[in-house]
């Protein structure tokens, strides 16, 4: 008798094995149907976390949107009778509001810095990392990677710094935004009200939004609040614009109050070189903590964000020093450390250390960690 007659191998209709072949096709149909459930809503889910992320730089756009209707149309036009006043307003607030904008812009669209490709495993090393099991082992493997990268910095158990999620060795002031999803090089904080990971990239960018904002909002209150107390009085004739230029100066009250707290804490962080995450967490070295191990005086503090030409210090353009692997630390002088005589080791991809030091030559770069 043939398999197929006898069923006792593939099944015949109405056969046990035919019965439990069809329950187990069946049952990965169903497993395919269900994991394909739980990625489409997962999807999902990161679109609409994806929508709502939008919704505070939305917020922040609409108001500073009726603000200029409110102050050009419904102050300067329809309140204002003398021209030579309406026109140097007018001036005056064009170029707060375009440079308010035009940092806004750069702070939400500057894309984030990540670590270059010579943090990250080689197949090799990263095979070897991953077959190892024993964590005092994965830890000397990455100790021994890391002696070739200018990396001062280290985690609480002074260990190397590793992202599992990235696969990549973390810079001195890297770290890893659950938001972005990827490793962000000298990372301050996620912000919501720009959408973006405040970093090495655009931390001047933000700066520079928080003083233009505050700049924004001392001129409309200075400029507007003679108004309002001679709408107040009853000085002027009541219509829309006194709505609008009551409603201007509590706004931009509230928000430079806000700001200004902000600002000045930033500006705290810049003195001492130290980013949010580091003001909160004091970076690790090999001797231990050290809050103040990136502070290299105020000059060179501000230089670091701001670069060294100071007449674009206040322009949106990017002039930070450095690219976001290696800061200067206080205690280490350039003399001193071996890794300062070749840059090209670690910022040249494909290239032998060799032909690397030839062609470059001594170079510093530093990084910083929390």
């Amino acid at each position: 008798m043939s398999r197929r007659s006898s069923g006792c191998q593939s099944g015949s209709p109405g056969s046990p094995a035919a019965d439990e072949e069809s329950c187990c096709l069946a049952g990965r149909r169903a497993s395919r149907a269900q994991s394909g459930l739980i990625m489409a809503l997962s999807r999902a889910l990161r679109c609409c976390q994806r929508i709502f992320s939008w919704i505070p730089v939305i917020i922040i756009s609409s108001v500073v949107l009726w603000s200029y209707y409110a102050y050009v149309f419904e102050l300067c036009f329809v309140t204002l009778s003398n021209y030579l006043e309406r026109v140097a307003y007018l001036l005056i607030f064009h170029v707060c509001f375009i440079m308010f904008c035009w940092t806004y812009w750069k702070a939400i669209f500057t894309p984030p810095s990540t670590p270059s490709k010579k943090f990250h495993l080689s197949y090799s090393d990263k095979e070897r990392y991953e077959m190892e099991e024993r964590p005092d082992a994965q830890k000397q493997i990455l100790a021994e990677i890391a002696k070739k990268l200018p990396i001062f910095t280290r985690a609480q158990s002074g260990a190397i710094r590793f992202c599992d999620r990235c696969q990549v060795i973390k810079p001195d002031r890297c770290h890893h935004c659950s938001v972005c999803e990827t490793c962000v090089l000298k990372m301050d904080h996620h912000c919501p009200w720009v959408n973006n990971c405040v970093g090495f990239s655009n931390y001047k960018f933000f700066l520079l939004f928080l003083s233009y904002s505050m700049i924004y909002c001392v001129f409309i209150a200075s400029t507007v609040f003679q108004y309002f107390l001679k709408f107040w009085v009853g000085d002027l004739p009541n219509g829309p614009a006194k709505f609008h230029v009551l409603f201007l100066l509590f706004v931009a009250l509230m928000f430079f109050v806000s700001l200004m707290f902000l600002f000045g804490y930033h500006c705290w962080l810049v003195a001492k070189n130290r980013s949010t995450l580091e003001a909160f967490s004091a970076p690790v070295f090999q001797n231990g903590p050290d809050r103040n191990g990136f502070n290299v005086g105020l000059s060179r503090n501000l230089q670091q964000v701001f670069g060294e030409v100071k007449k674009l210090w206040f322009i949106p353009v990017f002039t930070s020093q450095g690219d976001g692997h290696y800061f200067p630390l206080r205690t280490l002088r350039e003399s001193e450390n071996p890794l300062l005589a070749n840059e090209g080791k670690w910022m040249e991809d494909g290239e032998s250390d060799e032909e690397s030091a030839d062609e470059n030559g001594p170079s510093v770069i530093i990084r910083t960690e929390s």
